[in-house]
């Protein structure tokens, strides 16, 4: 056998031996979990890229929505999902990093059962407050809060969820006493604070930007590094001297830990293309998502430091799991 023969020879053995669904992925169409019910900016995010994730993996990338558990049993769903692409999904914050400090069972193990894809969106919480409380700056919250200690509170979405601990880190860096009032969920507690129930609230950005727009909150400190679009005149944290008050959430896209490398490579590619797109831009920006696209290894890393971060945070204030 001459040297060509045994190079076309290696190569089709080298061929043979990748797995079929390596190879030929997708081959069918492609389960998108969203582990919260439809209507949130989990399920918001990921319906805006999965048609252009559509178009250029040319199989239907299907949203199903399985909400429970702050988003652990639809991402447990993932983990547990035939490793071969066509089930992932985009989580977020609290599903991949915030349980792993406050669930007792968790069960999966982030970084063991998920193979990271890439980090999709970046949206930071917005600190607003209620249109009775005498405060339009951080400074003035500060100075009432101060006057006040343990007479304001802040709402969240219920006990260790990115809200409640984005309250908590307020708390710890601007040295005020401020109570915890859980909710079950987003929209009572904005629901509450529209009705001067509570003073105060961090949330996402989409959720608060209508009652913002209608005047009905007053906006304080976006906790991100940067301002966002949509609101343009909100200052970040570090602009009113609180830049250690970083509480942004995020989704992330995960498929099961064994998907293949090839597999994983056509999603990243994917899915990064689809939030360089106009439509995909054009429609999240505003809402203010900051869009990412990182590598498999770098949203790794960011999961770990998020891990680290949350945690402490949780343990300083002594949120015990659950």
């Amino acid at each position: 056998m001459n040297c060509l023969a045994r190079a076309v020879a290696v190569v089709g053995l080298v061929a043979f031996a990748l797995p079929a669904h390596a190879q030929e992925f997708p081959t069918k169409p492609i389960k998108l979990i969203v582990p919260f019910p439809a209507g949130g900016p989990n399920d918001t995010i990921a319906r805006v890229i999965a048609p252009k994730m559509s178009e250029l993996l040319g199989q239907p990338v299907v949203i199903d929505n399985r909400g429970g558990a702050g988003g652990v049993i639809g991402t447990d769903a993932v983990a547990k999902a035939e490793p071969d692409g066509h089930t992932i999904a985009i989580t977020s914050a609290g599903a991949l990093a915030i349980s792993k400090s406050l669930q007792q069972k968790l069960p999966y193990d982030t970084l063991k059962d998920l193979k990271p894809v890439t980090l999709v969106a970046k949206v930071p919480e917005l600190l607003v407050v209620a249109t009775d409380v005498p405060a339009t700056s951080m400074k003035e919250l500060l100075a009432l809060a101060k006057s006040k200690p343990g007479q304001l509170n802040f709402a969240s979405t219920g006990p260790g969820s990115m809200p409640h601990l984005a309250g908590e880190l307020f708390k710890s860096a601007a040295g005020i006493d401020i109570l915890h009032v859980p909710y079950k969920g987003a929209a009572p507690a904005v629901n509450d604070i529209i009705g001067n129930q509570v003073h105060m609230v961090f949330l996402d950005i989409p959720v608060l930007l209508p009652q913002v727009k209608a005047g009905k909150v007053k906006p304080i400190a976006l906790g991100s590094t940067a301002r966002v679009p949509s609101l343009p005149d909100v200052p970040t944290t570090g602009e009113v001297g609180l830049p250690q008050i970083q509480a942004e959430n995020w989704y992330g896209m995960v498929a099961p830990a064994a998907t293949p490398p090839a597999v994983i490579a056509k999603l990243h590619k994917a899915t990064v293309e689809a939030l360089k797109s106009d439509d995909v831009k054009n429609k999240l920006a505003p809402q203010g998502a900051i869009l990412v696209g990182n590598s498999p290894e770098e949203f790794a890393a960011y999961i770990q430091g998020e891990i680290d971060k949350w945690g402490k945070v949780a343990k300083d204030a002594g949120i015990k799991p659950n």
